[in-house]
């Protein structure tokens, strides 16, 4: 093994290339072939790689044990293993090589690292090899901030080619959709506001967040609108970015109930689209009354009721009947424990009004939703519960009931798809539990701008599909997301300094360490560039702290 140098000049210039070969024996003849280009080689790497194949066979003329220096380099598991996923999903790709695409990556491998602030992700850069590994240069929290408006500038471009790479010509015909909120603890961010909180935060402004995922739940489209949206107005949003963006003819839209009411449905059908909803209980009773289905046909199984060009698919779900009427048991016995409570404080505080212990008790039927079902009595002091069973019985009438409303033909899907394609809702159920109160933790949200916030959920979506993929792998191992990636955290290099050349050595993975690597098919490199780049904050904590 030996390397080949060949010069030549063109327009005036000189240029050398360097080859690794080797020599071999061919029916008695010696041979050559080319391992490697090393043209890209600096002048003296080609010469450490010279002096080394010179003493190959006694390297310890190099240097002796007291010349090698050792110390410990930087946390590089987690990098490598998130980088390589994310590459492997197309998202290093879709990102670009640039500075941006980069920095953005990183923001993404920081959230799923250690969820927080762009100050925190500098800092992680700090621990982390993420120069070394991803190629960057030296960066602070204002860059990063930058770069969450590079993210919402080029959203629908970048989600536009993940679809394109994830579906190629194959495109789905059926898209998941939903909508959460997210409360803010300030209430300085741009489209704060106050609206439906679904995480029954009181007095706290929100964000509403609209999700478009394809048919196995992986998200597509992510979309942040003002917290006093309403879940219906988003839907036109998701249209356009199916019927412009995305270039789709023909499909079919999943959303829950309330979501799609009669005037999305007819923005649906303008573009041609079909959908698949629920139907509220009120709309259930409606139905009732003009006899188009009947209370009979609620049974286990599924059956199916076409008026006037629309399908209902009925059925009624006898686990979750008995849930509610336990629910509705438990109600009342609290209801009657508190009516005793009242009566008790009435006895004992001769002067308070019995008006305003009505008033609680009025209240808290209210809140148990059984104000149809009970009667509140009071005699001299004395409340008392009295239950109307007609009317608990009509309550209790539609126990685990549900109705699936849809504009597809049986010769598209049957009920039994139907019902199975609006139950598929539960993935992106579970992207919105990820987000909010699992691994992402999208909050608290330590932006103000929109293009900033809209980049920070963004950087939240894209990292969901790293997450998706490494529950996938991991599934066999008796680990959650979270600790894989603190365990892989804790695989450091090694800074070895031999006559003043330095390089960071990875250790052979072994343990829990190397099961998840081999589950995720992830080879670790030997040697990691060390290129000695210095990531800094720009705000110090120490002089906030003294302020303290």
């Amino acid at each position: 093994m030996y390397i080949d140098t060949a010069s030549s000049v063109q327009g005036g210039r000189t240029y050398t290339r360097y080859l690794l070969r080797e020599s071999y024996r061919e029916n008695g003849k010696v041979k050559h072939r080319t391992l490697a280009n090393l043209s890209q080689c600096s002048v003296e790497e080609i010469a450490a790689f010279k002096l080394a194949l010179k003493h190959k066979d006694n390297l310890t003329v190099l240097g002796t044990v007291e010349d090698v220096e050792l110390e410990e380099g930087t946390r590089a598991g987690a990098v490598l293993c998130l980088n390589a996923i994310a590459r492997r999903v197309g998202l290093a790709e879709v990102l670009g090589n640039h500075r941006e695409g980069r920095l953005a990556l990183w923001q993404i491998l920081a959230r799923l690292i250690g969820q927080g602030s762009r100050l925190s992700a500098v800092r992680l850069a700090q621990s982390h090899a993420a120069c070394d590994i991803l190629g960057l240069d030296s960066f602070t929290e204002d860059h990063l901030y930058a770069n969450l408006a590079w993210l919402a500038e080029h959203q629908e471009s970048i989600e536009k080619r993940l679809f394109r790479r994830r579906y190629g010509d194959s495109v789905p015909q059926l898209f998941l959709y939903d909508v959460t909120s997210s409360y803010l603890e300030g209430d300085h961010n741009i489209l704060a506001a106050y609206g439906y909180n679904r995480d029954g935060k009181k007095g706290k402004k929100q964000l509403v967040i609209g999700l478009l995922a394809g048919p196995d739940g992986a998200p597509i489209a992510v979309r942040v609108f003002a917290g006093n949206t309403g879940d219906t107005a988003t839907v036109a949003e998701q249209v356009r970015l199916l019927a412009q963006e995305f270039g789709v003819q023909e499909i079919v839209f999943v959303g829950d109930r309330g979501m799609i009411k009669k005037k999305q449905i007819d923005l649906l059908q303008d573009n041609d689209f079909h959908y698949i909803t629920a139907i509220t209980k009120p709309q259930i009773r409606t139905l009732l009354e003009k006899d188009v289905i009947q209370l009979d046909l609620f049974e286990d199984q599924l059956c199916e009721v076409e008026h006037e060009s629309v399908r209902y698919i009925l059925r009624r779900n006898p686990v979750r009947e008995r849930e509610i009427a336990e629910s509705r048991q438990d109600r009342l016995a609290s209801l009657r424990d508190f009516a005793r409570k009242q009566t008790h404080y009435l006895s004992e505080h001769p002067r308070a009004k019995v008006e305003v212990a009505q008033k609680k008790l009025l209240d808290r039927c209210q809140r148990y939703g059984l104000k149809d079902v009970v009667e509140v009595l009071v005699s001299q002091r004395t409340f008392s519960i009295e239950i109307d069973e007609a009317a608990k019985q009509q309550a209790a009438a539609l126990d685990g009931c549900y109705v699936l409303k849809t504009d597809l033909p049986a010769s598209r899907a049957s009920a039994e798809v139907v019902h199975d394609r609006y139950k598929d809702l539960a993935q992106v159920e579970k992207a919105f539990r990820t987000w909010k109160t699992g691994h992402l933790e999208i909050r608290p949200v330590h932006v103000h701008t929109e293009e900033s916030t809209r980049g920070h959920v963004f950087v939240v979506m894209l990292a969901y599909l790293i997450e998706r993929e490494l529950h996938a792998l991991w599934r066999n191992i008796e680990v959650t997301v979270p600790e894989a990636i603190d365990e892989l955290g804790s695989l450091r290099g090694t800074v070895v300094t031999l006559k003043q050349s330095s390089c960071q050595k990875i250790p052979r993975p072994t343990g829990r360490t190397k099961e998840l690597l081999d589950a995720a098919g992830i080879r670790l490199p030997e040697v990691l560039p060390l290129r000695g780049v210095t990531v800094a904050t720009r705000c110090k904590l120490v002089p906030r702290r003294k302020t303290l």
